[in-house]
């Protein structure tokens, strides 16, 4: 659904051209829910205009829903739907005429604009505010609101920058309820950015890293934090003179590394630490060093990208 190769965008500035993407390739399949993360200034929001046909690419191609988007914009704009990170709608307008409009601006008929409205407003928990101006709407309601306005013309793939930035966690869990019950339905392809890395680990089947202006890793999100952040395990002994002896045992666990002593804590990162955990304490038990306390911590997709780069996306996405 989506297939792009090479894609650039160059600014020009008063100190010189800023390159803001660099070079971008990448691949979605019909159907699937891809997560485009990085820090600010990464080059993700460039990216997601350009593929959207609201900014032209300096070089490359990018076909989208079976359309050039350089050369059949009009066309690409028809398979596509867009929810930005503002609010769409029009303050004094009501929400249900705003849908009608939406669904006339994109060649629906009076009749199928009223009728589509309706079932998105049932859809998204909407019919008891469609007589509501969109001003006097929560954040949460005009979020729904601006999801409904992407799904009017029923577009093959849905655009989703940073949808629930600024939400409470009750209201960014029931837009996300109602995304995915959409998508289930319609099998429709999801492109997501988002700085709420939960979001991107438990939502999406792929997730793309994103890093001055190009892609640094692209995979599931399993394989991300297995491959380049790994578990780490953490064990606590009785005595920090056993300390040393347990992280010379250490070094000879499977793919172990980072190794930190910490007073009469160890801490090791390995591959598939819930495995490694219980040979690890059984070899420092038969050498007779005391366990006080033992436990492993799943990695997270900030741990991904700081392993990338040395720098974190939480604190980015704490900034933003």
């Amino acid at each position: 659904m989506i297939h792009a190769r090479d894609i650039t965008r160059t600014f020009k500035t008063k100190t010189g051209p800023v390159e803001a993407v660099r070079g971008l390739s990448l691949d979605v399949a019909e159907g699937e829910l891809v997560a485009f993360l990085g820090p600010n200034g990464a080059g993700k929001s460039t990216s997601v205009r350009m593929l959207t046909t609201l900014l032209p690419m300096s070089s490359g191609s990018a076909n989208v829903a079976g359309h050039d988007v350089a050369r059949e914009p009009a066309l690409v704009r028809r398979k596509i739907g867009y929810v930005g990170q503002k609010t769409a709608s029009g303050p004094y307008h009501r929400v249900r005429d705003e849908l009608v409009i939406q669904g006339r601006a994109q060649r629906m008929s009076e009749a199928a604009s009223r009728k589509r409205a309706d079932e998105l407003l049932e859809m998204l928990e909407l019919t008891a505010l469609a007589k509501r101006d969109c001003a006097s709407l929560s954040g949460g309601q005009k979020r729904r609101l601006d999801v409904a306005l992407g799904l009017m013309h029923t577009p093959a793939v849905l655009f989703l920058d940073e949808p629930t930035t600024g939400l409470d966690p009750h209201s960014r869990a029931n837009l996300w309820e109602h995304i995915l019950r959409i998508r289930k339905e319609t099998g429709m392809t999801i492109f997501l950015t988002t700085h709420y890395l939960d979001e991107a680990d438990t939502m999406a089947e792929r997730v793309m890293i994103m890093d001055n202006g190009t892609m640094i890793a692209d995979d599931t999100p399993e394989r991300l934090k297995a491959d380049l952040a790994g578990d780490a395990i953490r064990v606590d002994l009785t005595s920090p003179g056993e300390v040393t002896t347990a992280a010379e045992i250490a070094q000879h666990l499977p793919q172990a590394r980072d190794i930190l002593p910490n007073g009469t804590a160890l801490t090791v990162t390995v591959k598939d630490g819930e495995a490694v955990l219980p040979f690890f304490l059984r070899t420092l038990q038969d050498k007779g060093i005391d366990i006080a306390a033992a436990n492993v911590r799943r990695p997270t997709l900030d741990d991904v990208f700081l392993g990338l780069t040395g720098r974190s996306l939480r604190e980015n996405a704490v900034a933003a």
